[in-house]
């Protein structure tokens, strides 16, 4: 069985920064970012992009629907 690794983008001028993803990360991927989006809001990032398994509870969770995440096989 091929193991799968995820990764994410994050439209970083429509997250609010509600850190829901954050929380509902079982690998601890997401952070949040020191810097603000154009309408000033604190932005969800991948800070440990290498840890992604590709679960996609980030993206079931965001309440904008600013996460998309994709799976490769390695």
């Amino acid at each position: 069985m091929a193991k799968i690794r995820g990764s994410i983008v994050v439209d970083i001028e429509r997250c609010k920064g509600c850190e829901i993803c954050m929380v509902s990360c079982p690998t601890g991927t997401i952070k949040m970012s020191g810097q603000v989006n154009g309408k000033g809001y604190f932005y969800a990032l991948p800070a440990n992009p290498e840890l992604c398994i590709g679960c996609a509870n980030c993206a079931v969770v965001c309440p904008d629907g600013v996460i998309t995440v994709y799976k490769t096989k390695i």
